[in-house]
C-alpha cells in the first residue's frame, strides 16, 4: 500500500507512519511519504523506518501545500492508495479575544489543508479506488471551552470529509474521519503535566484514561485498510467512551427512584 501521512512527525502521525510499517493494523508491505514542517524530527521518522518511507517539509499553512505532497508522494512511490491528513494545530482563548489572523491559520492548517490535499490526491485515488482519512477531534461536535476556533475548524473537517464521501463515492473512493478524545501526544503533553488536572480529565473519560497516539492510529489504519471496504463517510469517535458521560458528571442515574 502506498500512503501519505501528514502531521508525520510526532504524536499520531508518527504512530500511523511507524505502526504502518511494522505492518500491525494493515499487514504487507507498504511505502510511505510523510509530511511536516519540523524537518529534524521529521528526518528521524524517516530514517528509522528505512526506504519504505520518504520526507515532505512542508508548511500546510501554505496554498500549494497539496500540490507538493502529492507530487513528492508520486515520486517515491509512483501512485496514492490511501492518504492521511493528520496535521492540526490548537489555538486556545474566547472568541471575543482572539484576532482574525488566529482564524485564518488554523483554518488553513486543520481544514483547508485537507480540502487542498484531496484534490491534489484525487485523480489518483480514483485510479486506485483508494481511501482518504482525516483526523479531525470530539471537539468538532462538542463544543469546548477555550478552543472555539479549534473546535469550529474540526466541525467544518467532518462536513468537508462527508461532502467527499458522496461526491467521491462514484469514483470508488472513502472517506471518513477519526475524532481522538483526549489523548497525550507531544501536542497536548504540557496540558497533563499537572496530575491534579490529568486525573479530573480522566475521571470523565469511561475507561479512566487518556488515549495514546496508537490508539487513534490503530482507527484510522483500519479505516485505510482492506477490512474496511464498504465503510465511507463516518466519523470513528476514540475517545475512551467520554462522550457517554454526560449523565454520569452530571450526577444524573444515580438509581434512586424518585417520586414526581
Amino acid at each position: 500500500m502506498r500512503v501519505i501521512i501528514t502531521g508525520a512527525a510526532s504524536g499520531i502521525g508518527r504512530a500511523c507512519a511507524e505502526l504502518l510499517a511494522a505492518g500491525a493494523v494493515v499487514p504487507g508491505e507498504h511505502q510511505v511519504l510523510l509530511a511536516d514542517r519540523d524537518a529534524g524530527n521529521l528526518g528521524t521518522v524517516v530514517e528509522a523506518i528505512g526506504p519504505a518511507a520518504a520526507g515532505c517539509v512542508v508548511d500546510l499553512a501554505e496554498a500549494d501545500c497539496g500540490d507538493r505532497i502529492v507530487a513528492a508522494g508520486l515520486a517515491h512511490m509512483g501512485g496514492i492508495d490511501a492518504v492521511v491528513s493528520n496535521a492540526g494545530i490548537i489555538m486556545g482563548g474566547a472568541l471575543i479575544d482572539q484576532p482574525a489572523d488566529d482564524f485564518d491559520r488554523i483554518f488553513a492548517i486543520n481544514t483547508r489543508s485537507t480540502w487542498l490535499l484531496a484534490k491534489a490526491a484525487h485523480p489518483h485515488l480514483k485510479e486506485s479506488r483508494g481511501s482518504f482519512v482525516a483526523t479531525a477531534s470530539m471537539s468538532g461536535t462538542q463544543p469546548t471551552p477555550g478552543l472555539g476556533f479549534y473546535s469550529s475548524s474540526k466541525a467544518a473537517l467532518i462536513m468537508l470529509m462527508r461532502q467527499f464521501c458522496i461526491e467521491w463515492g462514484p469514483d470508488g473512493i472513502r472517506c471518513n474521519t477519526v475524532s481522538p478524545g483526549p489523548t497525550y501526544t507531544p501536542m497536548t503533553a504540557a496540558g497533563y503535566e499537572d496530575r491534579s488536572r490529568r486525573d479530573q480529565r480522566e475521571a470523565n473519560i469511561a475507561l479512566r484514561k487518556l488515549g495514546m497516539a496508537e490508539d487513534v492510529a490503530n482507527a484510522i489504519l483500519f479505516l485505510i485498510g482492506p477490512h474496511s471496504g464498504h465503510i465511507s463517510g463516518i466519523d470513528v469517535l476514540v475517545d475512551g467512551g467520554m462522550s457517554n458521560m454526560l449523565m454520569p458528571a452530571s450526577g444524573g442515574g444515580t438509581g434512586q427512584q424518585r417520586q414526581r
